[in-house]
């Protein structure tokens, strides 16, 4: 199996498990939040949700800068959060697709202004940057589901709400 494969079936998956986790939210919880020092519902939803998209969106550039590039998504309504994953899906698809298994080791640089954050191979990118940023974060998301009372779905595996 080559990388762009296995990237792809990677972002199925992904893609799905967070589908899941934002089909067990409606509007009336976007504004709770567990702490004051913590991000909101919305927020949080739309932060995993771009992070999906910088697939088609930051990892087609050699320099993703945040003081060019970066727009936070912002939205009061959770099918909007939803429908932004689902009009991101077939993107992020088509930039893998399109990727050339020699693009996967092209350095990737993310960066502030002249602060470099990172720089890495654009399969680190992918991994570090992206994916495991969205796995963390939704993972908070699914503690937000318990403490609203809110059964959390299984991702890699039965949950125990699930096995009840």
């Amino acid at each position: 199996m080559g990388i762009k494969k296995s990237l792809l079936i990677e972002l199925e998956r992904e893609t799905q498990n967070t589908r899941r986790v934002l089909e067990c939210l409606s509007d009336e919880h976007l504004l709770w939040r567990p702490h004051p020092k913590s991000m909101s519902v919305a927020e949080l939803c739309c932060h995993v949700v771009e992070l999906h998209n910088w697939v088609s969106e930051a990892l087609v550039k050699s320099v993703f800068d945040f003081k060019v590039d970066y727009k936070r998504l912002q939205t009061n309504s959770i099918q909007e959060i939803r429908d932004i994953l689902e009009a991101g899906y077939p993107l992020n698809k088509q930039a893998i697709e399109n990727a050339s298994d020699e693009s996967w080791e092209e350095e990737w640089t993310l960066q502030a202004g002249d602060w470099i954050i990172a720089k890495v191979p654009k399969a680190g990118a992918i991994r570090f940057i992206i994916n495991n940023h969205i796995i963390h974060h939704r993972g908070q998301l699914t503690v937000y589901l318990r403490l609203l009372d809110i059964p959390v779905p299984g991702l890699y595996g039965p949950s125990a709400d699930d096995q009840q």
